[in-house]
This record gives C-alpha cells, sequence and structure tokens, in this order.
C-alpha cells in the first residue's frame, strides 16, 4: 500500500538546541488510512503537524505528503493537503459562505466553483441554514465544522486534523467522527492528534503515542492494550476519606500499581486473577467496613495504555 505520509528521523529543537520538541520521530501513514497520534500536552503532536503542513522546517530528517518533499516543494504540498487546527481558523465578520468561498477563491478554483463548493460543504456540515449569518454569530461547535469544511475546499488527498473535537459536545463530536469516517471511506488520508482517547479508538487504523519528542509505541489499538495485558479490577466508594485505605487493598491483590481518581471516587488496579481478585479485595474491604457504590472487570483501554506508558493520564493532562 502506498503511504500517503512519511516522516524519517524528524528532529526539531528550540532554544538554541536547549529544548527539544522533536528527536527522530519516524513513521508511516498508508492511503486511505488514519493515523491517530496521541501523547500529552508538549509531547511535539502539534510541532509534528507543523513540520507536515510547510509551517515548521524541521533541524533535520525528511517528510513526504502525498509523494512530495515539504521542504523542496512546500507549494505543490499545500495543494494536495488541507489542515484544521486547534482552534478554529475563520473570519467572523465574513458569513459562512463567504469563508468557504474566499478558501475557494484563494485555491483558484474559480468564481462559480468556488461558490457551488461552499455550499456543498456548508450542506454537508449542518451549517445551511446559518450559511449567510456572520460567523461571529456562530457556536464553538459551528465555528469548528465550519474550520472542517474550509480544509475540504480542495478535496484533499491528505487531511491534517490537529484535535479537531476540543471544546465539542459529545454530540457534536460523535457528528464529527461520522464526518471524518465518511472522508476515509471515500479514500482521504487522516493524521489525526487527539486528546480524547475514545476518538483515537473509534478514527484510528493505527496509533503513535510519541512523549518528549519520541515514539514510545505503535501499534493498533488492539495491540497496544495487548501490551498492557490483564483485566482491571474498578471500585466506586461511598466515602472519598477512605480512598487510600481502598488503594492499599487493591494495591495487595492486584499486579501493577492501582491508579485513584479522586474526583469519582474510583480506584483501578490491574488484576491477573480476574474475578478471584474480585472476590478477594471485596472481602477485605467488607472487614475493614469500607461501604462500595459499584465495582467491575473489565478489559483494558486506551486510556489504561496511555497512562501506563507516559504515566500521565490524557484528558487530565491536557
Amino acid at each position: 500500500m502506498t503511504a500517503a505520509i512519511v516522516a524519517e528521523g524528524l528532529v526539531k529543537t528550540y532554544d538554541s538546541g536547549k529544548v527539544t520538541a522533536l528527536a527522530g520521530v519516524d513513521f508511516e501513514v498508508p492511503e486511505g488510512t488514519v493515523l491517530g497520534l496521541l501523547g500529552p500536552n508538549g509531547a511535539g503532536k502539534t510541532t509534528v503537524v507543523r513540520i507536515l503542513a510547510t509551517l515548521l522546517k524541521p533541524d533535520s530528517g525528511r517528510a513526504l505528503v502525498a509523494g512530495i518533499d515539504v521542504a523542496t516543494h512546500p507549494d505543490d504540498v499545500r495543494r494536495a493537503m488541507g489542515l484544521s487546527g486547534q482552534y478554529a481558523a475563520v473570519d467572523e465578520y465574513l458569513t459562512g459562505f463567504e469563508n468557504l468561498d474566499m478558501v475557494g477563491r484563494l485555491y483558484h478554483l474559480g468564481r462559480r466553483r468556488s461558490a457551488e463548493r461552499a455550499r456543498e460543504l456548508l450542506a454537508r456540515f449542518d451549517l445551511e441554514d446559518a450559511a449567510d449569518r456572520p460567523v461571529k454569530t456562530y457556536s464553538g461547535g459551528m465555528r469548528r465544522r465550519l474550520d472542517l469544511a474550509g480544509a475540504l475546499v480542495a478535496d484533499p488527498k491528505v487531511l491534517f486534523l490537529d484535535e479537531p473535537t476540543t471544546g465539542l459536545d459529545p454530540r457534536s463530536r460523535i457528528g464529527m467522527w461520522d464526518v471524518i469516517a465518511e472522508l476515509v471511506a471515500a479514500g482521504t488520508s487522516v493524521l489525526l492528534t487527539t486528546q480524547y482517547l475514545e476518538e483515537a479508538d473509534r478514527l484510528a487504523d493505527s496509533i503513535l503515542v510519541i512523549d518528549h519528542g519520541r515514539v514510545i509505541a505503535r501499534g493498533t489499538a488492539d495491540q497496544l492494550k495487548e501490551q498492557v495485558g490483564g483485566e482491571r479490577l474498578e471500585l466506586v466508594v461511598a466515602d472519598p476519606a477512605r480512598l487510600d485505605e481502598v488503594r492499599a487493598v487493591a494495591a495487595e491483590v492486584g499486579s501493577g500499581e492501582p491508579g485513584v481518581d479522586r474526583a469519582t471516587r474510583r480506584v483501578t488496579v490491574p488484576v491477573t486473577r480476574g474475578s478471584a481478585a474480585l472476590v478477594e479485595t471485596l472481602r477485605q474491604l467488607d472487614g475493614l467496613s469500607i461501604e462500595v457504590h459499584d465495582v467491575s472487570l473489565r478489559r483494558p483501554t486506551l486510556d489504561d495504555v496511555f497512562l501506563s506508558l507516559t504515566g500521565r493520564e490524557a484528558e487530565a493532562d491536557a
């Protein structure tokens, strides 16, 4: 399968080399697939996107987008790609239609085709009713949808999405996922950075985890989950003051370091004995007169993988 995006040994430093943003990042994105790029804030995700989108030059390494070298032919790369950044890049004083029509003109689509494409995308993103309203009257979710529509005006082969659903409500986020899935089904190749691990689990064909500018894991969601292994025992306790006692019991019964979420009064620990570990934990907690509101056994999630690999929770860190 032909690679839509290739990154070889990308290095980027700042402050005269004192700060390393990327320390030799390598990956490929096959045509018509989605690569999910995960990592804590400051890991280097946005730096990768900026280099591939010709907004930043690497100190060393090589990158190709749609078979075009980003360093030697940046204009050709820009014609082949679309970009939706972390913040909606729209003009709030123009209408939704005028924003998309302007992008079409900048791509030299011509007056007629630019207008046609703007109307097509406004319909696709459910913005027809707001097409002739100034964008400053749009909600945050509407602005995000308009921004993604702008990235699609030229029907790009490759699409870079840098945290495209940040700040959206759950309904809008799911709608955006459906649009991205449709684009990929039609042959678009996507590099997606996200802080929502459920998003990567649902959309990404493969996942790259980076931390401190280095690739620390790669594979499908299932492959990464297998690296963590085992089941997870989750307990929600009634009294938050007793979380440390619950954590101590979980550490004794479990096969790894327990995680504690004080906001939800939840303790999570990897276990190897499944139901036997659950029974033993409940027996010990009952002996300590600790009331448990909820208890469950589940398979590892990408959140578990992320925490195991980086020592940080993705959404909490972001």
